[in-house]
């Protein structure tokens, strides 16, 4: 039509703002932002999103303003989300994996005993998370394409129906086709990482194996919304690079997806590099502090209003105390990172250790003691008319 502006897609808009290579021109430019600048951001809808308003909000002067970012993030989570935390469970279904990423337990090249959980298996392991509340799990697979396939994954979820609301999965890049059979099979969001959206980083931490594709990876969540899935799930490890920049271009591309696709809704999660078999943090020169993730948390939330905002067990019990209050909209509780974890496999690979170790009950009832309701059960699976 004539007129219609041209809908460009995230790898040209990355590129153009430099936003998949060039750190240190954006460390420039931030360290360039004045107290005014923040000031200013401030002064925006809570919630409304510009590149100038995330520029300015996770800059090094946007420190001083924490306090003033953390009472209106607080209160728009609240008029958007209710004092509610929804509450979930992910299984891990496999620790087989073809790739070699440095920073992950579940690296090819590790020697260590491999799992895989056969349908009924990891039917068994969701019966323990069902039995301590949960009705909202996330299914999650190292690449073991062999394995865990889109046939594997359609017939768990076929089991898993009755006894969760909400099922998701955390997998590595499918075709358009294959994210629609996951739909249509009752799997309601898809989470995958960029990792680190800086090209030299990524082409560093991930030296063989199917996911080194860089723009592959990136192409996937407009994949998953093109295959109509509920939910996108996008995030980046963080300490692979500098999180100011990544964040610049995580909300690029959290944007361009709720402009294109408005029928899917968006969530955020927040990991940080945590230990794991042959991995230590000190190998990591980009490891941030916990007031750098709280400012990450803050600025992404004052940019968009209605994306939900995930924090998982890798984060230590204090701080999620806190962090739960500021933004978040969904939590872990009681997670197993390695297969068959639930019902007591202690042997077996984790793809990486946990700090919070407290049961789902305890989670719940510090929730509740902060004046926030738990939410075991945030829809019905019967909207997805499968």
């Amino acid at each position: 039509m004539p007129g219609t502006k041209q809908i460009t897609d995230i790898k040209n808009i990355l590129a153009e703002k430099q936003l998949d290579g060039n750190s240190q021109f954006w460390q420039q430019k931030l360290q360039q932002i004045t107290q005014t600048n923040v000031k200013k951001a401030l002064t925006t809808t809570p919630g409304t999103y510009s590149f100038e308003k995330i520029l300015a909000l996770i800059s090094p002067a946007a420190e001083n303003y924490l306090e003033q970012m953390a009472q209106q993030a607080q209160q728009l989570t609240i008029q958007r989300f209710g004092k509610t935390i929804r509450l979930y469970a992910p299984l891990y279904l496999s620790n087989y994996c073809e790739n070699s990423c440095l920073y992950c337990g579940f690296n090819k090249t590790t020697a260590a005993e491999r799992i895989r959980l056969t349908v009924e298996q990891a039917a068994a392991e969701a019966d323990i998370i069902a039995s301590e509340g949960f009705t909202d799990i996330l299914l999650v697979s190292s690449e073991d394409r062999e394995f865990i396939t889109v046939d594997y994954l359609s017939a768990l979820t076929k089991k898993l129906r009755k006894k969760f609301s909400s099922i998701a999965v955390e997998i590595y890049q499918l075709s358009r086709e294959d994210y629609a059979r996951l739909f249509e099979a009752g799997i309601e969001a898809v989470t995958i990482y960029q990792e680190t959206y800086d090209r030299a980083a990524y082409s560093h931490f991930h030296p063989a194996g199917p996911k080194a594709d860089y723009d592959r990876r990136l192409s996937a969540a407009d994949l998953i919304a093109q295959a109509g899935i509920r939910e996108i799930g996008t995030g980046v490890l963080l300490g692979l690079n500098d999180f100011r920049t990544e964040t610049l271009a995580l909300a690029e591309h959290v944007h361009h997806l709720m402009k294109r696709y408005w029928q899917s809704r968006s969530s955020v999660s927040f990991p940080r590099l945590r230990p794991a078999c042959n991995v230590t943090r000190r190998q990591f020169k980009y490891l941030l502090s916990d007031t750098n993730l709280v400012q990450m948390i803050l600025a992404m939330r004052l940019c968009f209003a209605d994306v939900g905002l995930v924090l998982s067990t890798r984060e230590n019990a204090n701080l999620r105390d806190s962090l739960v209050t500021l933004g978040i909209t969904k939590t872990s509780a009681g997670s197993k990172t390695n297969p068959g974890g639930y019902s007591g496999k202690t042997n077996s690979l984790e793809q990486f250790t946990t700090d919070d170790k407290r049961t789902p009950s305890q989670i719940a009832q510090m929730l509740k003691s902060k004046g926030y309701e738990p939410v075991w059960k945030d829809w019905d699976c019967a909207f997805l008319n499968v």
